[in-house]
Parts: C-alpha cells; structure tokens; sequence
C-alpha cells in the first residue's frame, strides 16, 4: 500500500507596516552559516541567508554553477549545514525535479521515514533566465513539488560581469560597453521571467521580491514550499561589484529598485489567474535609484526619460496614479543629465495614490 506524503507546514511571519526598517523574529536555526566567499555586501548571500533561515533544517539545496557555487564551496568545505549539491548551469530545473520526484518515490514506498523535506534550487539568473531556462520551465510544467528561486544580480557576475537576459536597459557590462555607437550600453529591455513562468505554468505558485523586503521575500519562500506543487521565485540581489556601489547599500538598493517602479513585487494567484502587487508606500523617480550605481553613471537625461518611462507603466499596471513630475522625468527635456540628480529631490518621497489600497 502507497504512503501518503506528508508535507511540512511553515507559518507565516508577522509583516510591520510602521516602520520602513525593522528587526523581525527569526528561526534560530541557520542553515546557511559563516565561512563562505562572497563579496562584502553580496545581494545572493543575503538571499541565500534569508531563504535557509525560512526554510529551516529540514531542507534540501541545489546550486547550479554560478556567483553562490564558487563563493560557497571549496575542496571539502560549504556553509551549509544542510544537504547541499551543486549542478550543471543548464541543469537547475531537472536535477531538482529529479530530487523532488525522488523523495516522494521513497516515502510513497516506505523506504524513507519522515515529513517530505523542503526541496529548494536556487539559481543565478544565467541559469534560470537563460542557459537553464528550459529544465526550469520542465519543472515547472510537471507539477514537481519544489521551490526554485532565481537569484537575480542582473548579469553573470561569476565570470566578468557580462549582460544577461535580465540586465536592464542602460547597464553597462563587459559585453555592453557605452560608446560613440551605442552610448545607452545596453539597448535591450530585460526578460520579464516571473511573468513567463506565470502565463506559461498556469497551476504553479509564482511570485517576485527583494531583499530589501526581507520578510515579504522569507514569506513568500514559505508559501512557495507550502504550496503543493511546483513553486518559482523571481528576487532582486543586487551585486556590489557588477552594479558598482557602496557596499553599506544593498538593504538600500533592495528598497529603492522597488520604490521607483523598476521592480515590480507581486504574487500570482493559480486560482483566479491574478497578480497581486505589492504598493510601497512612497514613490522616488528613477534617478534616485540610477544615481548610487557606477553602471548607470554614462545615462544621458534621453536614456533616463526612457528609464522612467518603463517605471510609470509599470506603475500604471499596478494601478498606481503617476505623478505629473514623473511624466514630465520620462522625456529629454525633463531629464537634464545624471549630474542634477540632487534636483529630484523635492519628489524623491512622493506618496503613492492608488484606485483601491486595501487589494494591497
């Protein structure tokens, strides 16, 4: 007779609306521990941090090649102190299924005795936006009951800083250099992978975040691995040294990517087909967010008009009213250049209006 797979339950932890920072009450438990590689100010790590912390001991990770293979293992030493397997960069999705599909085969026959263990693959965006894509999708379509979390630093920091399918307009890499040619560096917008997964994998649990919403993000990790099924993740982590900032920022920036609408944070509904959206309350123009990252210093005001452009439609898709200075910021004219940032300042706290707040 087939045994019934018992999934763990994770509570949700309680989210403070008083505050723009605060200390929230934490596992002790710390699966992801000191020792590891990373950069000062590492966006992944804190994310790595955050996810293990919310996930708990009885878990399982995978970690395709990437920025959080390389700083986090080296001959016979890792910082986990949970089981841990490092995969192909193509790979993520199907190792993970393979993991998944694994366990449920064992409980199901009796030859493993304990709650269903939560199985997590968390991948750079080279992995899951592009030389992964596919597996990821796989896992995706066949229901497979695990969490896989793209990192996303926006670049394959790993090996030089090179453009990804997630870099935004504007970024400069080593592979999107500014010029006389193509003075904006990089002329493509970034892959939407959150929504491609949503539209595409209509039953799974998507959702987007950012570090600089910790507890939002550990929540939607533990609802990911409540949910029965396939679940993906899609957060903001910045890195100090693509992104060309002063380490003490990462928080910041996590924040500020949010408040300036070029991050969108919202969770998909697989019963109504709905996005839900997340309304920070306040609103800054972009410069505010452009002007801390050496990689957006070569911007003229036309690539920035352009920049805020993308934020006040996505502002308008989450049914936030666009302030009229911020309409004026997406043209030329409105955009001197990124050396009169400071005169954004007089709308760099501008409170948000929407049509209906309390579906936030």
């Amino acid at each position: 007779m087939a045994i019934d797979v018992q999934k763990q339950f994770l509570p949700l932890f309680q989210v403070r609306t008083d505050a723009r920072h605060f200390q929230p009450d934490v596992p002790a438990t710390d699966p992801y521990v000191a020792g590891h590689r990373t950069c000062a100010g590492c966006g992944p790590a804190i994310e790595y941090k955050l996810t293990l912390k919310a996930a708990g001991d009885n878990s399982i990770s995978v970690g395709p090649t990437g920025c959080m293979y390389v700083a986090n293992s080296s001959y016979l030493c890792t910082p986990y102190s949970i089981p841990w397997a490092h995969v192909a960069i193509a790979s993520s999705g199907s190792f993970t299924s393979g993991v998944a599909a694994g366990y449920e085969a064992m409980i199901r026959k009796g030859k493993y005795d304990g709650e269903y263990p939560n199985v997590i693959c968390m991948a750079g965006d080279g992995s899951a936006s592009d030389i992964g894509l596919g597996p990821v999708s796989g896992m995706l379509y066949r229901n497979h009951d695990a969490l896989l979390i793209c990192y996303d630093n926006e670049q394959y920091a790993n090996t030089g800083i090179q453009v990804s399918p997630t870099t935004p307009y504007g970024g400069s890499t080593t592979f999107t250099p500014p010029g006389e040619a193509i003075p904006e560096g990089k002329k493509l917008w970034p892959k939407q992978l959150a929504k491609m997964m949503a539209a595409g994998h209509p039953q799974a649990y998507v959702a987007t975040a950012s570090i600089g919403y910790a507890v939002d993000f550990m929540n939607k990790v533990r609802k990911g691995l409540n949910y029965k099924g396939a679940a993906f993740l899609h957060v903001y982590t910045p890195c100090q040294k693509g992104f060309v900032y002063e380490t003490p920022n990462t928080i910041e920036l996590g924040r500020l990517v949010v408040e300036s609408g070029m991050w969108q944070m919202w969770e998909y509904d697989p019963e109504t087909r709905t996005y839900e959206f997340f309304i920070p309350e306040r609103m800054v123009p972009v410069i505010e967010y452009l002007k801390g990252q050496g990689r957006f210093g070569h911007l003229k005001a036309e690539h920035v008009a352009k920049l805020q452009n993308f934020c006040n439609q996505n502002w308008r898709e989450m049914g936030v009213e666009v302030p009229a200075e911020f309409i004026r910021m997406a043209t030329a004219e409105g955009e001197k250049d990124m050396l009169e940032a400071v005169k954004a300042a007089p709308v760099a706290a501008t409170p948000v209006k929407v049509a209906d707040r309390t579906k936030n």
